[in-house]
């Protein structure tokens, strides 16, 4: 028997504009369907860019835990995966998916939840807020909209005590490196240059950047002034198929925890200086450890998968 059509949307997240910030594939699985593992690779594979994700709904008969905690919001099982490898946490995939039920009018909350690798994680539908002067960076013809809030866990930096740093300023084409840290969470290099404008002239080298220890290499610098950012960053993950993803939430959560500190401030705006760019307006929960990453999303393709 055949299977049924997957139907999927092709989503921009962490932008308001199409064909900006970072798309991701949301692809929508009938409750009582199983598809293993191979399959979703092979998804992921063909579509090529830096997330695809599977969303299953969760009946309230399938989910011991509504008994337990009385919860009313609706809940969906969560998966990514990049080209060539399931992942345990991604920011903008989940916005992007967020979106795509709020915006679709399929659930009928200003909350969803997921259950993912990572726990159980909520996004929050939110009226539309001012990002300083961020949209100006994409483009000033925008159409104000909701935003999606993401409560997602920290991620702190800790020193880095890897002896050749040589091999990451080699793998930066010898950027001018103050600070080099790395994240707890996600295994990241969190390398911090001495300005955004430097962020933005980094020619990577992937094979270099490959080497290197962790997931990826974030680099991130303070932003110009005037610009109505806290700080540039740009992140580059070759281990995983991506040699550089457009807008990553992920990374963010590790920037907080940076940044907060550096900077005396708890409330943060950033862009990510990809040739696609994004913007993150962020709050970080320091007592809970607990990051809130808000954005906005645009659907630009919606089709079904019929192998």
């Amino acid at each position: 028997m055949a299977k049924k059509p997957v139907k999927y949307f092709l989503v921009d997240a962490y932008t308001e504009l199409p064909f900006k910030g970072n798309p991701a594939a949301v692809c929508f699985l009938e409750e009582e369907e199983e598809r293993n593992h191979h399959w979703l690779q092979a998804v992921a594979a063909e579509f090529n860019i830096s997330q695809t994700c599977f969303l299953t709904r969760i009946l309230e008969s399938d989910d011991p835990l509504d008994s337990l905690n009385g919860t009313s919001n609706p809940r969906f099982r969560l998966r990514w995966f990049t080209p060539i490898t399931e992942v345990k946490l991604c920011g903008h995939a989940t916005l992007a998916a967020a979106h795509i039920l709020f915006s679709s009018g399929s659930v009928d909350t200003n909350i969803i939840e997921f259950a993912t690798l990572s726990g159980l994680l909520t996004a929050k539908r939110i009226p539309a807020i001012n990002i300083s002067s961020a949209s100006n960076l994409q483009n000033d013809e925008t159409e104000d909209g909701f935003y999606i809030e993401l409560d997602f866990p920290a991620d702190p930096v800790t020193d880095f005590n890897f002896d050749e740093t040589s091999l990451v300023s080699g793998a930066l084409s010898g950027a001018s490196i103050i600070d080099i840290r790395r994240t707890q969470v996600a295994d990241d290099l969190l390398v911090v240059v001495t300005s955004g404008e430097n962020v933005t002239e980094i020619k990577p080298q992937f094979d270099a950047i490959a080497k290197c220890p962790g997931r990826g290499i974030i680099v991130s610098g303070i932003a110009p002034p005037g610009s109505g950012f806290d700080f540039y960053s740009r992140f580059f993950s070759p281990k995983f198929g991506i040699n550089e993803d457009p807008a990553c939430g992920t990374a963010h959560c590790s920037l907080a925890s940076y940044w907060s500190k550096k900077l005396g401030k708890y409330d943060l705006n950033a862009y990510q200086a990809s040739l696609r760019g994004g913007i993150f307006n962020i709050s970080l929960d320091e007592q809970n450890q607990r990051v809130f990453l808000r954005g906005k999303a645009v659907t630009v393709m919606e089709g079904c998968i019929l192998v």
